[in-house]
């Protein structure tokens, strides 16, 4: 069975992370997506599972702040 693309339709890249904000792939996951193997794909998914997850633990986290001197 083919691997189903991520696309949300939200294609917007993040310029601080250059990952999308619907899909959390690169740009250049993206433009390959539909040339790669399955098992590239596979990898890509597994590596967004990773992207998803940190995005999610950093929003948890407070934001550092500084003391005023």
């Amino acid at each position: 069975m083919p691997v189903k693309s991520p696309c949300t339709g939200v294609c917007v890249l993040d310029t601080k992370t250059g990952y999308c904000a619907g899909c959390f792939r690169t740009g250049d996951e993206i433009g390959s997506w539909m040339g790669l193997s399955d098992g590239s794909k596979k990898r890509i998914l597994a590596q967004i599972n990773k992207r998803r997850a940190q995005q999610k633990q950093s929003e948890k986290q407070p934001p550092v702040t500084t003391q005023p001197q």
